[in-house]
């Protein structure tokens, strides 16, 4: 535990001076240790099933044995295709112990985002539930997704530096493919070291006695799902996870059931658990912090949450962050979203935030990926600076406003869509012409997918609709407009999509 310091100095990352922890750990496995300081304490629990910390230990160690049996050696890669359960986590912590690199895999993308995502990451076995089993190409090097209990002896722990891949981590590109972004062991470290400093739960500063219970219903797969796991085993926090697809009367029951204390969400999920009528019969009074992201966060929603809860004033924090940058950059406290509603908070301590020329925001930190796999492009410079595609401000008080998006992306519930991947699936579609596709305002998504397609024929919005099974199911738009003559264009020649935005009622 005396490897987590609070003092921060510059040092060089990669040959960049970068703000750092220098008493820090150095590997993501090591996390699994603290699994023995909180033993028989429930950690994950998924309807009727529920894993202590010391039984997560014990099927990791399994697993992880298995999978070097099967031929699995360090920096190699496993894929994860499958939705949340203990089935996912065991999986992910043992490809950690053996220094394999886990990629992980969106469980909602169609068959062809599956392949370019195979094609990429080229992983050595695939571990996949039984949904995402049976989209698997024939032939897929799969292993098996539940362990077979059996106990192997431990396997050998890893070498591994912390600036080799600890995870992969997909998100959508401007150009359509999912890009596959590597994050370090440095990386996932120093965005858990900074947020356990700020939130004063660093190893020495919890006991036995402590440990609360948090509602996950994000995806794993996210780099919000890693953060989450990563904090919950270090600092002995019990994971309650829905059977499935997010029900807000589940949610509701469950948090009086489990007396949860702490609720991460995108705005969505929060809004809908707060129009639910059991919001008015549920006891609600344990869950006293809220922590919203993956959308925008306006002042209307806060108030709504603030007054939708009976009897419970929760803290609401909120943060801005994004994937390249291993999650989370700047953070607002409760008093910030009070007395800022808006604002995405100040920087990280070792976070430097920037803002160019343009109005882009630049951050450099020692949480930032190492690049994209497969890929020699990258949006951090020579400096370290990571050229994060969104616009914004710094106030006076060193606090960070969002403006706007420079990259052209969607985001619906919390799922990033580039637009560019549905208009080249519609273009493949006979009789579409040309289309634009962009994100338009909805009360419950925070924006939802529409199309204006120029089609030659009598083709309709349902045929569109059931022509575009490949892709994600999320990614599909929901909002059509048909048309005969072509779509505007801007004085560069291309289709001018704010005009069409600015068009929909």
């Amino acid at each position: 535990m005396s490897v987590w310091g609070g003092e921060v100095e510059v040092e060089p990352v990669r040959g960049v001076p970068m703000r750092t922890y220098p008493r820090r750990p150095r590997h993501v496995g090591s996390l699994l240790d603290f699994a023995d300081r909180w033993g028989e304490r429930p950690h994950i629990v998924q309807g009727d099933r529920v894993v202590t910390f010391a039984g997560l230990r014990t099927a990791v160690e399994a697993k992880a044995a298995e999978l070097a049996e099967a031929g699995v050696r360090d920096g190699e890669r496993v894929l994860l295709l499958g939705w949340n359960s203990p089935e996912w986590i065991v999986n992910f912590w043992a490809c950690v112990r053996i220094g394999a690199v886990p990629v992980l895999a969106n469980a909602w993308w169609g068959t062809a985002e599956l392949a370019d995502a195979l094609a990429i990451a080229a992983p050595k076995l695939i571990l996949a539930d039984a949904r995402g089993a049976a989209r698997l190409p024939p032939g897929a090097p799969t292993g098996t997704w539940e362990g077979d209990g059996s106990t192997r002896p431990p396997a050998t722990r890893p070498d591994s530096d912390e600036d080799s891949p600890a995870v992969i981590v997909f998100t959508s590109g401007t150009a359509g493919r999912p890009k596959a972004v590597v994050l370090a062991h440095r990386s996932l470290l120093a965005g858990l070291h900074m947020l356990l400093n700020i939130t004063r739960r660093l190893p020495h500063q919890v006991d036995e006695s402590t440990g609360d219970t948090g509602l996950h219903t994000g995806p794993m797969f996210h780099i919000g799902g890693v953060q989450t796991l990563i904090r919950a085993i270090t600092v002995g926090d019990t994971m309650v996870m829905p059977r499935g697809k997010f029900d807000p009367a589940e949610a509701l029951r469950l948090i009086e059931q489990w007396r949860i204390a702490r609720w991460s969400a995108v705005p969505t999920m929060v809004t809908r658990v707060l129009e639910h009528p059991d919001v008015h019969r549920r006891d609600l009074s344990s869950l006293r912090s809220v922590t919203v992201g993956g959308a925008p966060v306006h002042a209307d929603f806060l108030t709504q949450l603030r007054g939708g809860l009976p009897g419970v004033t929760p803290r609401v924090a909120t943060g801005w962050g994004l994937t390249e940058n291993g999650g989370q950059a700047t953070a607002a406290s409760a008093h910030d979203t009070t007395e800022r509603p808006g604002s995405a908070g100040r920087p990280l301590p070792c976070v430097e935030l920037r803002i160019d020329a343009d109005g882009e925001i630049l951050v450099r930190s020692p949480t930032q990926m190492l690049g994209y796999f497969g890929e020699e492009d990258s949006p951090i410079d020579a400096d370290g600076w990571l050229h994060t595609g969104d616009l914004g401000r710094i106030d006076d008080d060193g606090y960070l406003w969002i403006t706007g998006r420079a990259k052209d992306m969607i985001i619906r519930g919390g799922e990033n869509i580039a637009p560019a991947a549905v208009e080249q699936a519609l273009a493949g579609i006979p009789g579409v012409v040309e289309s634009a596709v962009f994100g338009v305002p909805h009360p419950d998504l925070g924006e939802e997918v529409m199309a204006v397609v120029t089609v030659d024929g009598d083709l309709t919005a349902d045929e569109l609709r059931e022509q575009l099974p490949r892709l994600a199911s999320f990614a599909i738009p929901s909002r059509w407009r048909l048309a005969r003559d072509p779509l505007p264009t801007n004085h560069t020649g291309k289709i001018d999509k704010k005009a069409l935005a600015d068009g929909v009622a």
